[in-house]
């Protein structure tokens, strides 16, 4: 049987790929626009940035398919005890981290304490949660054809009913997606995501449902792999799917256009399309060639054994440069405008420093490995 460490390689390095970049794209520096292929699309289109997300629930589904087996061999209570604790967890440190420093400081610099009542409730982790959560009772309780079938009913069904429950002559607008309407009946305009100028989450409660195909199609090509090993024949097969998934989605296009902040269907299906063809790549780079000249895969296996950790580190560390002042600005402005910015002005400056914050990030998870610790959830 080969080791854990020979399983995972080409696991560990795209989902520490995913970390890494998220990493880079979550935290540009202040003082100029970072680069376009570094923000996500305005609404409708597709750039780079879009893929990260994504490929994380892709990787979580990838990771589900190594550990089925094991959740088949113990009694159906211990499985959901098991998935709906780390369903729980997941989410609520998701919720506490938007909440995080759980304290403000009024115009007058008395602390006061952070209100439950304007805290956001939906985010990052907690789509991870939710998707992992349906993904794992999906492939435990049906056969594959069955969960392949359920997957289409969900892409499908997401655009039904955005065409019958939103705007009349707008269903894919920002303000007119049926999505919104729920997000504003179930949590209130307080609860949701300002960043886009108006009350809009992108990991709404709807648009959650296409995006549990992402885990269900990692999770289907994972097993995929264990079935027929890493052969050739496995890997032209994995590509075929990923280039018939991009040629459907492009088509769907015409008529329900890519997006990722309304995770449209067609959006999930060019990303999983892409995110097969990467995978199929490493596995044949890294395990099948063997070009891994000077280690270079290590760099991301960091990420890769403590994804979670290190993306809530990136997270909460951020928030603390924003909340030391340093005169009248945040350090966090401070070093960009006295360091990065007076060295190199512009989006190249900016995108410095988000190398060098994710190399911060990568140096404490390396400082884990070496330590062979590894935050499990």
């Amino acid at each position: 049987m080969k080791s854990i460490k020979e399983r995972f390689l080409a696991l560990d390095v795209f989902r520490g790929m995913t970390i890494c970049f998220m990493i880079i794209v979550n935290t540009p520096g202040s003082g100029a626009n970072p680069y376009p292929p570094l923000e996500h699309a305005t609404w409708f289109g597709f750039t780079p940035t879009d893929l990260v997300f994504p490929s994380f629930l892709f990787a979580v589904g990838n990771a589900m398919s190594f550990s089925q087996e094991k959740y088949k061999l113990i009694s159906n209570s211990a499985f959901l005890t098991k998935v709906i604790k780390r369903t729980i967890l997941i989410f609520l440190i998701g919720y506490l981290m938007y909440w995080f420093p759980f304290f403000r400081l009024d115009a007058a610099g008395h602390i006061t304490g952070a209100p439950i009542s304007h805290t956001r409730i939906m985010g990052v982790l907690q789509r991870i949660a939710l998707c992992y959560f349906f993904g794992s009772l999906l492939v435990q309780y049906f056969s594959t054809n069955k969960v392949i079938i359920i997957s289409i009913i969900l892409l499908l069904g997401y655009w039904f009913i955005l065409l019958a429950f939103g705007n009349s002559t707008q269903p894919f607008s920002m303000m007119g997606n049926a999505g919104i309407y729920l997000d504003k009946f179930l949590m209130g305009d307080n609860h949701m995501y300002h960043g886009e100028g108006i009350p809009f989450d992108p990991e709404g409660w709807l648009s959650t449902i296409p995006s549990i195909v992402n885990v269900v199609i990692g999770f289907l090509a994972g097993r995929f792999i264990q079935k027929k090993g890493k052969s050739f024949e496995c890997l032209s097969k994995l590509m075929l799917v990923g280039a018939l998934l991009i040629f459907i989605a492009l088509c769907w296009n015409l008529v329900f256009p890519i997006g990722k902040k309304l995770w449209t269907s067609p959006f999930v299906l060019l990303t999983c399309g892409i995110d097969l063809l990467l995978i199929s790549a490493l596995i044949y780079i890294l395990e099948m060639k063997n070009w891994n000249t000077f280690k270079w895969s290590d760099f991301f296996m960091i990420f890769g054994r403590n994804p979670l950790f290190i993306y809530i580190l990136s997270e909460l560390f951020v928030v603390i440069l924003f909340m030391i002042p340093v005169g009248k600005e945040s350090l966090f402005d401070f070093v960009n405008r006295t360091f990065f910015q007076a060295i190199v002005p512009g989006p190249f400056g900016s995108f410095l420093f988000a190398i060098c914050y994710m190399l911060f990030c990568w140096s404490v998870g390396w400082w884990l490995n070496k330590r062979k610790i590894y935050v499990k959830v």
